[in-house]
């Protein structure tokens, strides 16, 4: 690798249901990202099927990489290193991504990271665009990710260490946000549908409990409460038939949902005693959450800072900045990369050494 220039990292993520690449410099900043998504695949199954899912990666994935690569000059001759997702995810999809990145690693005499892809999205602030200037979010920051499949409050003292400080006892954010929707009639995928209506609606007009997992003090979630309140609520009064009513009622489920997310944010940082939050995970894109952070966070004296919404949904960008971390750090991954569906509590000889506090 060169020293005469920044490191540039080519990221390949495949954990999910987008297929997406990317090349960035150490710093953060972004010279490609590409991100094909599958939402149409699915939608008609109302959610991710992992057998679709795989095929369109397989199908699609070396197509996206060259696009990826079009900008840079000399294509992969312009490339350091290659960084890919390899867990958490579906099994399927991961391979897919993983092996490509080894063969283009070998192919090139590259060397190769993998990346857990929750340390990407906890990382993803420090991305920015050509134009911007490099956001350097101080360390350490309590940070909320929130998706289809997490919810936890880390405090991410390095892009090596972040501390679990507590995470969702049965539905992610995202997932009850896609329940909700479904429930309602708003089709796959439902979270940017309800934040819309939402938007539009009265959130004191359906009385909704809000969660409390754990009691007075605790950082852990439930939200399996909160989604079955507004199927009863649908069940005795069934679903709005008009627009208003569907708004007064998505603006009432948000309503109870963003506060909870936002005040446990707070708590976190009044606890670990860190005065900077970051949100981050697809439901960090919700305007209702935004705000509601960022006047929390004005009012008590906390710096909110926030990804672009499109580092917020799954990306490779993310994935290429967390493995220049990792190559920055001194960790190589081979040829006998693995992957995994679920980040165990300690990753150990990796980047990303989560513990519970």
């Amino acid at each position: 690798m060169s020293d005469a220039r920044p490191l540039r990292i080519l990221g390949i993520e495949s954990s999910c249901d987008e297929t997406a690449a990317a090349v960035v410099l150490q710093d953060g900043g972004v010279l490609s990202d590409v991100v094909l998504s599958q939402v149409t695949l699915h939608a008609p199954y109302g959610g991710i099927v992992p057998e679709v899912a795989s095929r369109a990666h397989s199908q699609t994935i070396a197509g996206v990489v060259e696009a990826a690569l079009a900008p840079v000059p000399g294509g992969t001759a312009g490339i350091d290193a290659v960084a890919v997702t390899n867990g958490p995810g579906l099994v399927g999809a991961l391979l897919v991504g993983v092996q490509f990145a080894k063969a283009l690693a070998w192919s090139r005499g590259l060397p190769i990271v993998g990346v857990d892809h929750l340390v990407g999205h906890l990382l993803a602030v420090q991305l920015h665009r050509e134009g911007e200037p490099a956001p350097a979010v101080p360390y350490p920051y309590i940070a909320l990710l929130a998706s289809g499949g997490h919810t936890a409050l880390y405090e991410v003292r390095s892009p090596d260490e972040q501390l679990l400080l507590g995470q969702t006892r049965d539905d992610a954010a995202g997932e009850a946000f896609d329940k909700v929707a479904k429930l309602i009639g708003l089709g796959y995928p439902g979270g940017p549908r309800v934040d819309r209506l939402a938007s539009l609606g009265d959130a004191r007009a359906v009385p909704l409990p809000r969660p409390n997992v754990g009691g007075r003090g605790s950082l852990e979630f439930s939200f399996s409460g909160l989604k079955t309140a507004v199927a009863q609520h649908v069940a005795r009064q069934g679903v709005p038939h008009s627009e208003r009513g569907l708004a007064d009622l998505c603006a009432s489920f948000q309503g109870v949902m963003v506060e909870t997310l936002a005040q446990k944010c707070l708590l976190a940082c009044e606890m670990r005693r860190v005065p900077r939050l970051v949100l981050a995970g697809g439901v960090a894109a919700n305007r209702g959450l935004r705000a509601r952070t960022a006047a929390l966070c004005a009012a008590r004296g906390v710096t909110l800072s926030l990804p672009s919404p499109a580092a917020c949904t799954d990306n490779a960008a993310m994935i290429a900045y967390a493995g220049a971390q990792r190559l920055l750090a001194g960790h190589r991954d081979d040829t006998t990369l693995s992957v995994y569906a679920r980040s165990p509590s300690v990753v150990r000889g990796r980047v990303a050494k989560v513990r519970e506090a």
